[in-house]
């Protein structure tokens, strides 16, 4: 069957094959929008691995996703829907994506706080007390979706008035995909939890499929889409992004975060991101398994 390369991002590609579309997912690793010059043995496979194990929870669950097959090691084959600019999606097209991104958030982390403590989100709209002082790290009172662009160059949050109108979403469709976001994010929870993981944030990608009800799309619930938190570390206080945060942390104590990010504030050409040294790039992919053991509760054996 003929393979067209449709897109490639910074952690897989995809191909078309008319009516289905090949995910591969690639061992790049990117910090701080720069993709590094280092591979990250296994980093695909367990990627591509967990979106595997949750389309397949999902699918029990009653959950429509277009996941079809897995193809070892570090690929999967799909159902394709169609892109369609928002101006031409009518409260009847199907099969294609739609073009908002939901996120998901039960504790005060990333961007979310950043907002906080900026005054652009207040602590009633989380379900807070008015007054209460948001802590990091600090759990919900409820879980907290927000929706974003997706095929926009930029993303940029909406409100559901604006989410609806771009969309094509019925009222009832829009209350649909919540609904099915939050089953999914339920399920998250349930599944890591009994192996000492919290589940922080996550985003889901939604579509119509050939009948127009909503199916979940892209992947979910790996260590790149989702946010999560060791609990025990947390329980002592702290609040550390598994896997990708070990790379992050390296590239801050070396001063390179702190030359790429004034170079960025003073409009400068950007420096190049260094290789990881050998010993970094071990650990870093023995931190890709462990957390693919723990989201999945499945011991690692390479299957290429």
């Amino acid at each position: 069957m003929d393979r067209k390369l449709l897109m490639k991002g910074k952690v897989k590609a995809a191909y078309d094959l008319g009516d289905k579309l090949e995910f591969r997912f690639t061992d790049n690793i990117s910090v701080f929008d720069k993709v590094i010059p280092s591979l990250i043995p296994y980093k695909g496979e367990t990627l591509c691995r967990e979106g595997v194990y949750w389309f397949n929870r999902a699918s029990k669950m009653g959950i429509r996703n277009h996941f079809l097959e897995y193809l070892p090691p570090n690929g999967m084959l799909v159902k394709k829907v169609d892109i369609v600019k928002p101006e031409k999606i009518t409260s009847n097209s199907r099969c294609h994506l739609i073009p908002l991104e939901f996120i998901c958030r039960w504790y005060v982390a990333g961007s979310l706080h950043d907002r906080v403590k900026a005054g652009e989100v207040s602590p009633e709209s989380l379900g807070f007390a008015p007054g209460h002082q948001v802590e990091y790290g600090e759990l919900l009172p409820e879980p907290f979706i927000e929706v974003s662009t997706k095929l926009e160059k930029t993303d940029r949050l909406l409100d559901k008035a604006s989410a609806l109108q771009l969309s094509g979403l019925s009222p009832s469709e829009y209350v649909d995909a919540r609904e099915i976001v939050l089953r999914i994010d339920d399920d998250i929870r349930k599944s890591v939890e009994p192996r000492g993981l919290i589940h922080v944030d996550g985003k889901k990608e939604l579509a119509f499929d050939v009948d127009r009800q909503i199916m979940v799309v892209d992947v979910y619930g790996t260590a790149d889409e989702d946010r999560f938190w060791d609990k025990a570390r947390y329980d002592q206080g702290e609040f550390v992004d598994l896997s990708k945060e070990y790379v992050r942390q390296y590239y801050r104590k070396t001063g390179y975060k702190d030359d790429l990010y004034a170079a960025r504030s003073k409009g400068q050409a950007e420096p190049n991101i260094p290789r990881l040294p050998a010993e970094v790039i071990d650990q870093t992919s023995k931190i890709y398994v462990e957390l693919y053991e723990r989201i999945t509760g499945e011991s690692f054996k390479p299957a290429g």
